[in-house]
């Protein structure tokens, strides 16, 4: 049974406590938003899916609440930052099984300021989830005192310019582009645009990567409608409708950890493993895509995930983003939203916003963002502890 998306809400990301608000407003904002899209009442609801990582346990049904009191089953989902895409899944495979036909994938975030710690919960590392991936670093790179999670991730960006001759002004690059995007985006936590020199002299935080280079602690929820082909036809909703063509997750493997190489630890092995399960159970490769959402919390990360999803050989990606193959003109447009280094990353929310994005991209409503001709999607939503999510979706 196929699943579709055809509704699609999300607030404006913004930076923690610059906003008057708590998690259950900026979940009835998303929710309704996605269902006035849908054009459809919560009570049609049958199930809901609720991501989010910092809030205490049975929050998912404190912000569904805001939504209706219809009794319908509320699902508590936590998988780091891949938690959205997470709550998107559990909502298909609802769909696809016949179970339901319309589920609410729904995801928030309400942050506090500064740097994430090491896990979810930001604790202690010996017990954190992350601690083995910590480790690899640690027995590699020793370990400093800066943001861990930078860290981790700018150490995968110094291996892969020592292996492969990447450059910083290619890492840059990346962070360019996303901010360049953003500043189309009504709902981007930041708007400014920087040139790849301007994002090189700001404050680094871990070498190579400066503050421009990295996702903030966010603010904000997403959410969307997916519903099966029985309620679309039965509800006219054929107008509305993105198919979810496939999608995959994948945890870590031996891979992961065998090398002792943060390139590995940080997921590209696990990416590179999802996005060959959708290409196979799609029928459809990279080089049938449009345009691209993908996790971006560091600007290495963008870079190691062109190389996951096949869309250049291992090593080449700092030149596939400097050729502008990435952005609007290129091969693909990466990032339209502007990413999570300019749209923001709310963890709970953030695979649900690519997949609003990128309904938004499919359907031709994306205004000045909008991917010309746009057909098919991917979206790459990933966490470390570990979970990676690819999904391709299709204009119906």
């Amino acid at each position: 049974m196929k699943a579709y998306i055809v509704g699609a809400g999300m607030t404006k990301f913004e930076k923690p406590e610059s906003r008057d608000w708590q998690y259950w407003d900026m979940a009835k904002e998303a929710g309704t938003e996605a269902l006035a899209d849908a054009g459809i009442a919560y009570r049609d609801v049958q199930q809901v899916a609720v991501g989010y990582c910092f809030q205490a346990s049975t929050a998912g049904q404190r912000a569904a609440y805001e939504l209706g009191l219809t009794g319908v089953p509320v699902y508590n989902v936590n998988n780091n930052c891949a938690t959205g895409s997470t709550a998107l899944m559990m909502a298909r495979q609802f769909v696809e099984g016949g179970i339901s036909d319309c589920v609410l994938a729904l995801g928030f975030e309400k942050m506090k300021r500064g740097a994430m710690g090491g896990g979810s919960d930001g604790g202690d590392f010996a017990t954190s989830p992350v601690a083995r991936h910590y480790g690899v670093m640690a027995a590699a790179h020793g370990f400093e005192m800066t943001p861990p999670t930078a860290q981790i991730f700018g150490n995968a960006a110094r291996e892969h310019m020592e292996r492969y001759g990447t450059t910083e002004a290619q890492l840059a690059a990346v962070a360019a582009k996303n901010h360049r995007h953003s500043a189309d985006n009504p709902n981007a936590q930041f708007r400014d645009v920087w040139t790849v020199d301007e994002i090189l002299a700001a404050k680094t935080i871990h070498r190579p990567l400066t503050k421009l280079q990295c996702s903030p602690t966010s603010d904000g929820a997403a959410a969307v409608v997916v519903v099966s082909e029985r309620f679309l036809v039965q509800h006219g909703l054929h107008g509305k409708a993105v198919e979810i063509a496939a999608q995959a997750m994948t945890t870590d493997t031996e891979e992961s950890f065998a090398s002792g190489s943060c390139i590995d630890v940080v997921g590209k092995p696990m990416s590179r493993a999802a996005a060959r399960q959708v290409y196979e159970a799609s029928g459809l490769g990279i080089e049938d895509v449009d345009v691209v959402e993908l996790h971006d919390c560091f600007s290495v990360n963008e870079l190691l995930t062109y190389e996951a999803l096949g869309m250049c050989r291992d090593g080449e990606s700092g030149k596939l983003v400097e050729s502008g193959a990435t952005t609007y003109g290129g091969r693909w447009v990466v990032n339209p939203s502007g990413g999570l280094i300019s749209k923001g990353h709310p963890l709970g929310a953030t695979g649900l916003a690519q997949a609003a994005e990128l309904t938004w991209q499919l359907r031709g409503e994306a205004g000045a963002r909008q991917v010309e001709g746009a057909r098919v999607g991917l979206a790459h939503n990933i966490g470390l502890g570990g979970a990676a999510v690819v999904t391709m979706l299709r204009a119906a």
